[in-house]
């Protein structure tokens, strides 16, 4: 198996976790648990020809076609491939989820016009919740969590309690740099909080490997780090891209996407003027300093 092909790798019985190297743009996590009879689905893939693989895993292991799909957020590369597996399969998400797809539609054709995405039909969640819900795929108990505005306004944790096994979506990126441009710096905080609480022995990242709890030390390493540059940049009235041009990552620059930095330092720079959590941002201003930052050439979508 090349390096850069998907593989599941099975954390506790009936759990399923499906990585796609390196993690990069687009190249996101997903996840499925089934105890023969059924199945749930976490999160599908950014292009038709990568959900219909992750379709032939779920085959592949056994474990029938998903009745249930969960999204962790809205984003394209979690979401897109959702449509791969519906009409058989219900799409559950939270409220402001489905709102943010479906406000995005095609948004990653728009940045990524280059890639073959496929045939893909947005399909927002069917059913939504606000705060917390309880599934069961068999015996197997799967709570499903909202942490807050965090990476997007609409995230959801997938927790397993008896397998102790946490899905986190995007507010964590196991060696990659965090995104904050459509969520929160301080929400983001308090949802590596809530997952603390949890008490997960095996983390699945958003993006990249399988990890454990020692995963919110360094992400909440880099949000502080964050934090403390925006303050006193804006305190210097220096611009975003003015910090992020001039900052030392230290140990997070050997995490994937760099660039992010200066998209974070926009979020941050919002949170410090009192805008509210997740307030939008000029995302064609925030991908153009990314793309600055990333050397002048646009963003690659590794998918």
């Amino acid at each position: 198996m090349a390096a850069e092909d998907p593989y599941v790798v099975q954390p506790a019985a009936g759990v399923y976790a499906y990585v796609q190297p390196d993690g990069g743009w687009c190249l996101n996590n997903a996840g499925f648990v089934s105890d023969g009879g059924r199945t749930l689905l976490v999160d599908t893939a950014a292009t038709q020809r990568r959900a219909l693989a992750l379709r032939e895993a779920v085959s592949a292991a056994g474990a029938p076609m998903p009745r249930t799909v969960v999204n962790t957020h809205h984003h394209g590369d979690h979401t897109y491939g959702n449509g791969v597996f519906a009409p058989g399969a219900l799409v559950l998400g939270h409220e402001r989820a489905r709102a943010e797809q479906l406000a995005a539609g095609h948004q990653l054709e728009m940045i990524w016009p280059g890639t073959d995405f496929g045939a893909m039909e947005i399909t927002a969640p069917d059913v939504t919740y606000s705060d917390r819900m309880t599934l069961y795929v068999g015996a197997t108990e799967v709570q499903v969590i909202h942490p807050g505005t965090a990476h997007t306004t609409g995230d959801s944790i997938v927790w397993l309690p008896r397998q102790r096994v946490v899905f986190t979506g995007d507010l964590v990126f196991a060696q990659g740099t965090p995104f904050l441009a459509m969520g929160s710096l301080a929400g983001s905080l308090r949802a590596l909080e809530l997952l603390r609480s949890l008490g997960a022995e095996t983390v699945v990242p958003g993006h990249g490997p399988l990890t454990d709890p020692s995963a919110y030390e360094s992400t909440e390493r880099y949000l502080r780090y964050v934090d403390a540059l925006a303050r006193e940049g804006r305190a210097k009235g220096q611009t975003p891209l003015e910090v992020a041009r001039q900052a030392d990552l230290g140990e997070f620059a050997a995490w994937r996407e760099g660039e992010r930095l200066v998209a974070n330092l926009h979020r941050a720079y919002a949170e410090l003027a009192g805008e509210p959590e997740g307030a939008p941002l000029d995302i064609l201003a925030v991908l153009g300093d990314m793309t600055v930052m990333n050397g002048g050439t646009p963003l690659l979508c590794h998918a």
